[in-house]
Parts: structure tokens; C-alpha cells; sequence
């Protein structure tokens, strides 16, 4: 076996319009090789569903868990057939509003799905991206492809080819480097497995959204049984900068309040950075004061999260403070990554 954690990556860059380039990616995919694309949500690390050599590379690259499972992604719904047991009718009505897009969807499993793609779970996460590179490289592959984030286990997601190249470089076949993603955080992941509609990880295709297509209440999961994780980024400590970083969420101007009694308390050796939505960035008392974004804007703020936090690393910060948002639509997702970059280290002050 080659020593895929020593090797030559090759770099790939291309804009959306210069698919005719993806045939070696696809080549390589087909052989049992690792290949790092660009989807709408973030960079994934992908390997054919259906060779479990190759899957086990992704685990080990990662560094990642065996029991996390993996999402598989497909460019038809032809492909869904050998992936899936059944597609219910909400199923179908949210296929039809959401895909291609940021929605990964819980089925049931056909018989011949790798364990090490669901986790030993009898359910399999599926979606179909949007991004113009990652269903023409899916397409030329011609075989559904299982991909996680392409970063290493625990930190935060790539969102820029730089990103992958910092994490996997020398550990991968290829990396396709097309630019930024443009959602900023992973795709929602909803089950309908149990009687009720369930987000599993929040996303940019809303709670609200899903309401709207399905006509009936959807839910947050709840604490559950964490040891055994339906869907990725439910157990485990995910998006997390190098520095310790506490989140602190409540009204907004009790929000600044508190960081900069956290700012004034701390040690002048220590080095410091506070993520700042756009409108509060004037009111702290330090030298780095990094923009989120507008509260006005949450989809920004989302896109922003993880180049954010990769900054943060490069700016070898000591310690890092973090505004939170409303949790309302996409501010779900983006309090969602929040605490667990910060490791549930929160302040409340509401």
C-alpha cells in the first residue's frame, strides 16, 4: 500500500467554467484515490462510496473518528437508487425544492453500503451539491463519492483552497483549488427517519425554509445519544482555532460589555482577538478586532466563520472572544459552529 500520509499532491486550479480540466480528478477518484473539491457549503475530501480502501484513507488523513459518519454525494437522483431502501414523499418534495443545494438528507440504507460510510448505522446521509466543479467532477466520476470536510479532524473547515493545501498538502492525491465557497458552513442535515422532521446540524437551507415546504413543525435534535452520532458534527469538538476561544451570547450591548471586562481582566502579555459583528466593532478596547460581519447580514457572517478562525492561527493569538447572534434562520447554523469552536466555553449574558 502507498504511504498516502507522505506524498505528492497535486494542486488543481481552475475557475467554474474549466470542468473540461476534472478528467485526472475523476480518474483519480475511480482508482481509489483521495481527491479535495470545492461544493457550495465548504471543501470536501472525497473517495468512491463503494471502496473501502479508500474510505479508510479519509479517516486516516483526518485523523477522524470511525464512528463520524460520512455524507455521499451524488449528481443524479439515478444514483440515489443504489444508495437508499426507500424515498418517502417528503423525501421527494424536498429533493425537488432543495437539490442541487446545501441539504443533505437522512435515508434508509441499501444493504451494500459500507459500514465505515454510515458509521454501523442502518441510515445513510445523502445530498447533491450545487457548485458547478463538484457536480461535474461527481458527473466524469460516474460513482457517488462519500466526503467529509477536507481539513483535519477538529479544525475549521476549509473554505478556501489555501485552506485544504494548509491542512493536506503531501497527505492527498489532489486538491482542486476553484475558490471560495460561497454558503461558508456545512450543509443542513435533516432526518426523517424517526415521526418527526429533525435537524440533525443546522445549515443554510433553514428551519423555516423546511417548514415552508413540508407544511408541518420541524425540530431541533435534542442532546440524544451522543456516543453513537447520526450525522457528522453531533459528538465531536469541530471548527476549533489553535487559541482557546469563548463565545459569549445574549443581548448585544451586554454582549460587548462583558468582552471587554474580559479584555480588561486579562494579562497585557496575553494576546487577544474579538470576532466583532461589523456594528460593535468601535466599542472594544483592544488592537485586534476582527470583522464578522453585519448583524444585519447573517449569511456573510456564515461565510466569514471558519476563514475567520484560520486568521486567528496565523496571527498565533493567545486567546480569542466571540460575539454571538440571534439564532433566527441561518444564525442557527452560525451559533451552531460557534460553540463548538469555542469548546462549550460560553458566556451568557442575557
Amino acid at each position: 500500500m502507498p504511504n498516502y500520509l507522505a506524498m505528492k499532491t497535486t494542486i488543481l486550479t481552475l475557475d467554474e467554467t474549466q470542468s473540461n480540466l476534472l478528467e485526472p480528478a475523476a480518474h483519480i477518484l475511480q482508482q481509489g484515490g483521495l481527491v479535495a473539491f470545492p461544493t457550495e457549503t465548504v471543501y470536501g475530501l472525497g473517495a468512491i462510496y463503494n471502496n473501502e480502501s479508500a474510505l479508510l484513507k479519509i479517516f486516516a488523513v483526518k485523523g477522524r473518528p470511525a464512528d463520524n459518519p460520512l455524507i455521499v454525494h451524488i449528481w443524479s437522483l439515478e444514483q440515489l437508487k443504489g444508495l437508499v431502501s426507500e424515498v418517502s414523499p417528503k423525501a421527494e418534495r424536498l429533493i425537488n425544492a432543495f437539490w442541487p443545494g446545501p441539504l443533505t438528507l437522512i435515508f434508509p440504507k441499501q444493504p451494500d453500503v459500507s459500514p465505515i460510510v454510515t458509521a454501523g448505522l442502518d441510515t445513510v446521509a445523502v445530498r447533491m451539491p450545487s457548485h458547478p466543479v463538484a457536480r461535474e467532477l461527481l458527473k466524469q466520476t460516474g460513482i457517488a463519492v462519500a466526503a467529509p470536510s477536507a481539513n483535519l479532524s477538529g479544525r475549521p473547515s476549509p473554505t478556501r483552497g489555501p485552506h485544504v493545501i494548509e491542512d493536506l498538502d503531501g497527505k492527498i492525491d489532489m486538491i482542486i483549488d476553484a475558490g471560495m465557497c460561497s454558503a461558508g458552513v456545512e450543509s443542513t442535515v435533516l432526518s426523517l427517519a424517526g415521526t418527526e422532521p429533525t435537524i440533525l446540524r443546522p445549515g443554510s437551507v433553514t428551519l423555516e425554509m423546511l417548514e415552508q415546504v413540508l407544511q408541518e413543525r420541524v425540530y431541533f435534535a435534542g442532546p440524544g445519544n451522543v456516543d453513537r452520532p447520526q450525522a457528522p458534527g453531533m459528538k465531536y469538538r469541530h471548527y476549533a482555532p489553535k487559541a482557546p476561544a469563548i463565545l459569549v451570547e445574549g443581548e448585544n450591548l451586554r454582549v460587548v460589555a462583558e468582552i471587554n471586562r474580559l479584555l480588561a481582566e486579562q494579562s497585557p502579555h496575553i494576546k487577544a482577538v474579538v470576532l466583532s459583528t461589523t456594528e460593535n466593532i468601535s466599542y472594544y478596547h483592544n488592537e485586534w478586532v476582527l470583522d464578522l460581519g453585519s448583524r444585519n447580514e447573517p449569511s456573510v457572517i456564515a461565510g466569514r466563520i471558519y476563514d475567520l478562525l484560520r486568521f486567528c492561527d496565523k496571527l498565533a493569538v493567545d486567546q480569542i472572544y466571540i460575539e454571538g447572534i440571534p439564532a433566527q434562520g441561518i444564525g442557527a447554523a452560525i451559533i451552531n459552529r460557534l460553540r463548538k469552536a469555542a469548546g462549550g466555553n460560553i458566556i451568557n449574558v442575557s
